[in-house]
């Protein structure tokens, strides 16, 4: 966690920060999938058990929530506000089940101070979630506008 301000200038292609593990229950599971994406292989476990996962498995609109979560709670960049801008390329690429505890891995790929605003900048980080096994199940970039401490 980030305890001083952090601006574009700190930050710097390769950078890398590790979240700590994510606990993923079966009752977080159904209970985000009742209000948010109520599938039956999210919500009962009998159905899931039918489905072709097999068992209950979390929605992935949840595991991205879980991540976004950690990263506020992580302030990898103090107190410095940020603005995410887009989010490209997520991917789903395995299933949660109740009792995965998920590692998130953050690698900035670019940092650009923008040209017409030279206060700010965009940066570009690559983020990959694996469960205890190692296992990619989750990937995405997203793109982030920072202040500048200097104008360029």
């Amino acid at each position: 966690m980030a305890s001083e301000d952090r601006f574009l200038e700190d930050v710097s292609p390769g950078d890398v920060t590790t979240g700590a593990p994510i606990q993923v229950t079966a009752e977080a599971i159904v209970t985000f999938a009742r209000e948010y994406d109520p599938q039956p292989f999210h919500t009962d476990p009998v159905a899931a058990a039918a489905s072709p996962f097999g068992s209950l498995i979390a929605s992935g609109w949840h595991i991205s929530a879980l991540i976004m979560r950690q990263l506020i709670d992580m302030k990898p960049y103090g107190n410095t506000p940020l603005l995410g801008l887009g989010l490209d390329e997520l991917r789903w690429l395995q299933p949660v089940r109740p009792g995965d505890s998920l590692t998130t891995r953050r690698e900035i790929l670019s940092v650009r101070r923008s040209a017409s605003k030279p206060d700010r900048g965009i940066v570009k980080t690559l983020t990959e979630v694996s469960n205890q096994h190692g296992v990619k199940v989750m990937t995405f970039t997203v793109l982030t506008q920072v202040p500048a401490r200097t104008r360029g």
